[in-house]
């Protein structure tokens, strides 16, 4: 089997090197692994910081694409999904949020014979000790409940969170989908049309380290949460 690792960056400048050597160092056992970066028209340093990890490290079946200006996250994932040639792919934040370890064990989760895997990070009460303790931070949680919640009562599936990063599915049939976002509404897209073509979607916790809107943190809570609602009710009844 081979897993594609699907990277897709906008301006990630000062952590684009460091998910790089996580995800270089991966071992992933008897699964061989492909990493495909498609840079979605950068405007600081973020190219020439992947050129560099190249030139230093010569990671083996890494590559990169490039959008000449900014499509959004979604655009980037389906031109990623295109170049791909893993048999599954997961999704793969720029940012230093999600760890690259627990791919290894959403991996566990398709040996163990799922054939869609996501990676919840909402199987907990709020951190308010933590990020939760913020109040955008708590909107966000709730934001992603909510969220959850409908994608659930919509579909007919249990899900806890259908916002996130990790999600593990089979190339050839994201291939079949007509992926129509450009932006962050790809996650309730892809879930939805996993779901309606007969997929049950299996969740394994992870653990996340959240960072701040200061740090370059580009979701919109509001706005970002009212195209993501309105695409669950869409596909719900279209293709």
């Amino acid at each position: 089997m081979k897993l594609s690792i699907i990277i897709p960056v906008f301006n990630e400048e000062k952590t684009i090197s460091d998910v790089l050597k996580k995800i270089d160092e991966l071992s992933l056992g008897k699964v061989s692994k492909e990493v495909v970066i498609v840079d979605d028209g950068s405007k600081d340093a973020t190219v020439e910081k992947i050129k560099g990890f190249f030139k230093k490290h010569s990671p083996k079946g890494f590559s990169l694409y490039q959008h000449k200006e900014n499509k959004g996250k979604g655009a980037a994932i389906k031109t990623a999904i295109e170049k791909a040639t893993g048999d599954y792919v997961i999704i793969q934040d720029a940012d230093l949020e999600y760890d690259p370890q627990d791919i290894v064990r959403l991996l566990n989760g398709i040996k163990n014979g799922n054939e869609v895997v996501y990676g919840t990070r909402l199987k907990r009460l709020p951190h308010f000790a933590k990020e939760e303790k913020t109040g955008r931070f708590m909107m966000h949680y709730l934001g992603n409940k909510f969220l959850s919640l409908v994608t659930s009562l919509l579909y007919g599936q249990w899900l806890t969170d259908m916002e996130t990063c990790y999600k593990l599915f089979p190339k050839k049939s994201a291939l079949k989908m007509n992926i129509r976002a450009r932006g962050f509404e790809f996650e309730p897209e892809i879930t939805a049309k996993l779901i309606k073509a007969g997929f049950k979607i299996h969740e394994m916790p992870i653990t996340t380290k959240p960072r701040g809107y200061t740090e370059g943190k580009k979701l919109d809570t509001f706005k970002d949460g009212r195209k993501a609602l309105w695409t669950l009710f869409k596909y719900r009844f279209v293709n």
